[in-house]
This record gives structure tokens, sequence and C-alpha cells, in this order.
């Protein structure tokens, strides 16, 4: 089994911020796979279901950002899952916008509702990092990523998030390494391998 988190903050007010780009892949990838959100439990909203023949579990966290570990934790340990098991789709602000990488283990980069997991599950989990860029200045961050994607970004989107998703699918279809390998390779031109 393999449980994949969007990590987010609840409600209509912050649907379209750029802190809950995990949420929108995983509402993207439950659409693409056919899965309902129709449990609640554990602190969140879950959708259970099939990808590439592997038990799934997807979980949008409905504690706040800064506490999504509670519900990450509890689902990992009530179904006896290691962090390896455990996907994390997040924003990041030091990638360029729509840049997504896949990463295994690491710190927490600033990210509060990464370090909520990090204290409740280890640090060893997989992350699909969606990037948002980042303003100009320092102290500007937490009103950017707290605000919707500008209009322009707005029409990127969707496609950045498909390509989030796909890289969802590689990891749970392939394994964490042949993921890396296509979604992680720059190609000549300066643009990320589309998957």
């Amino acid at each position: 089994m393999k449980l994949v988190v969007g990590l987010g903050n609840p409600g209509e007010r912050y649907a379209s911020h750029r802190h809950n780009a995990g949420f929108l892949v995983t509402d993207h990838l439950a659409g693409e796979c056919g899965i309902s959100f129709s449990l609640h439990k554990f602190n969140g909203i879950i959708g259970r279901g099939i990808i590439s023949s592997i038990s799934v579990l997807i979980i949008k966290p409905q504690t706040y950002m800064n506490l999504s570990g509670v519900a990450v934790g509890q689902v990992a340990r009530f179904f006896h899952l290691d962090p390896a098991e455990v996907i994390v789709i997040h924003d990041d602000l030091d990638l360029p916008f729509g840049d997504i990488r896949i990463k295994i283990g690491g710190g927490d980069g600033g990210h509060k509702g990464v370090r909520s997991v990090i204290d409740h599950l280890g640090a060893d989990f997989v992350r699909v990092r969606f990037g948002i860029g980042k303003p100009s200045e320092r102290e500007l961050v937490e009103q950017y990523v707290l605000n919707p994607f500008s209009d322009s970004e707005m029409k990127m989107v969707p496609g950045f998030v498909e390509r989030a998703s796909n890289a969802v699918s590689e990891i749970i279809s392939r394994g964490v390494q042949a993921a890396m390998n296509t979604c992680n390779v720059r190609r000549a031109d300066g643009d990320r391998e589309i998957l």
C-alpha cells in the first residue's frame, strides 16, 4: 500500500492559494484514477483506490498546514506503513514556478507542513515538490504563499498539476528511482522533461 498526501489548508478560502498546490495535485490524481474522497478519518479527507494494481490511500489533512503531520502519522501507524511508502506533495519556494522535483528524505526547507510530517513520521518519505517561485523580499514569503496564483500563473497551473500528478503515478507504478530519472532530468532546452 502507498499513502499519497497532499499538503494544504482546508476550506474554500484557501483553495487556489500557492500553499495548496498539494491539494490541487491530489484532487487531480484522484479524479484521473476514479478515486473519491469519501472517508473522513484521521483528521483528514481520504480516498481509497488502486493505481497500477497497487492499493493507494490519498489524504488531504484537515488540520491546517502546520499540523499536517498529525493526520499523516495517524494513517501511517494505523496501516503500518514505513516512511518510504508515503509520498508527500507540497509547494516549494526554492524551485522556480512550475518546476516539479522528486526527492527522498532531507530537511523541511522552511516548510512548516513538511516539518510537521517529519516530526510525526521521520524524514525518509518521498516528496514531490511543486515549484511556486518566491517573492523578491523574504518578509513577503508568508503573504506570497497564502495568496492565490496570479492570473497569468493560473493559465499554466493545470499543466503543472498534471505533471506533478503524473510524477506520483510514476513513483507508484515504476518506483521512486525510475520516476526521479524521468522527472528530475533537465532537457537540453532547459525545460523539465514532461511525463
